[in-house]
């Protein structure tokens, strides 16, 4: 080779080394990234899960109080291609456990009706959630928006989430994933969307990218999950849920857009630019970390020095009723 045409090889392959190596750095930093928010949170456990007691509080590595409604970023990745998710339900568990809306830093709590505690019922073939579930964190689902799509307004709650992963979550979690898809839930009127997404740590991420992609792999898991939503109010007396879209699961796309709609209702929640209590909704809306929020709070702030401290204790043992397996009769499985 002469010495002209090595320059000239050297100009072709410098900038193709140059960029493999920048993509690479990205990736690191990214992975770097994620890795880091993956073990940044840890709970604080006040009460006996099963009782009406009972709070989970999320701390970051300093032991400080964080909101998992407001304070946990939604997006892991500076590319916003793996988001946070709150575990509230982990899988096979029947407690209705939700992050509140009612009480400062917004701890995950069992829900209520009429003073006691909610549990989803055992319908077969399926125990308890048949999901990890939970909530995206910076998301709200705006009461005060009909959606055009669902002509429903939104349920006034941070955006659902069901985690189809193999691992079992537990209360307060937050995994880090990717969307795959969602449904559109019309709750009594309301649109409730149920965004489906994988842990990305899960041993099958790498072949789910989309909503087809589910099917292809974990064959009757979407129309599980129609079954699902559509029958598990019915043991408790209430009819049957619909669905917009006749119950088609949406892809990638469109979910990660109902996502960043919802991410920009919470901003302009959290910053003040629409009210946090109006006669169609009430959100407590205290946080340690959103800088432009004027309702951030420091550790000397009393509301922060409101929030108990550990005080886990075994859980509380519930109504055998409870493990019952009511037959629907309607599932096509």
């Amino acid at each position: 080779m002469t010495h002209s045409n090595a320059i000239a090889w050297f100009a072709i392959l410098m900038p193709l080394l140059f960029s493999s190596l920048l993509q690479a750095r990205t990736v690191l930093q990214s992975a770097s990234c994620i890795g880091s928010m993956a073990s940044r949170y840890s709970t604080r456990t006040v009460g006996a899960p099963n009782t009406l007691e009972y709070r989970v509080f999320l701390e970051n590595k300093s032991g400080d109080v964080v909101s998992p409604f407001h304070d946990v970023p939604l997006y892991a990745n500076p590319e916003k291609t793996v988001l946070n998710f709150v575990v509230e339900v982990p899988r096979w568990t029947n407690a209705k456990l939700e992050i509140s809306k009612s009480e400062d830093f917004n701890p995950i709590k069992q829900d209520t009706k009429k003073g006691n505690l909610r549990f989803v019922r055992n319908f077969f073939p399926w125990k308890g959630y048949m999901w990890n579930y939970g909530a995206f964190p910076q998301t709200w689902e705006d009461p005060t928006h009909s959606h055009p799509d669902t002509k429903a307004k939104g349920d006034n709650d941070p955006l659902d989430v069901c985690e189809i992963g193999e691992h079992v979550g537990y209360v307060g979690q937050v995994k880090q994933v990717k969307v795959l898809g969602t449904m559109a839930l019309l709750d009594e009127g309301e649109t409730d969307w149920k965004v489906i997404v994988i842990d990305i740590n899960d041993p099958l991420a790498s072949k789910l990218n989309d909503i087809e992609d589910v099917e292809k792999h974990l064959p009757g898991l979407l129309r599980g999950s129609n079954e699902w939503f559509k029958y598990y109010k019915i043991p408790d007396g209430k009819p049957e849920n619909t669905f917009a879209f006749n119950g088609e699961a949406k892809n990638a796309k469109y979910a990660n857009q109902i996502v960043q709609e919802c991410h920009e209702a919470w901003e302009k929640l959290i910053s003040g630019k629409i009210p946090f209590k109006t006669d169609e909704y009430d959100i407590k809306v205290s946080n340690s970390n959103v800088d432009d929020s004027p309702y951030k709070v420091s550790k000397d702030d009393a509301v922060y020095k409101g929030v108990p401290v550990d005080s886990r204790q075994p859980p509380a043992s519930i109504d055998p009723s409870i493990d019952k397996w009511f037959f629907i009769g309607q599932p096509n499985l």
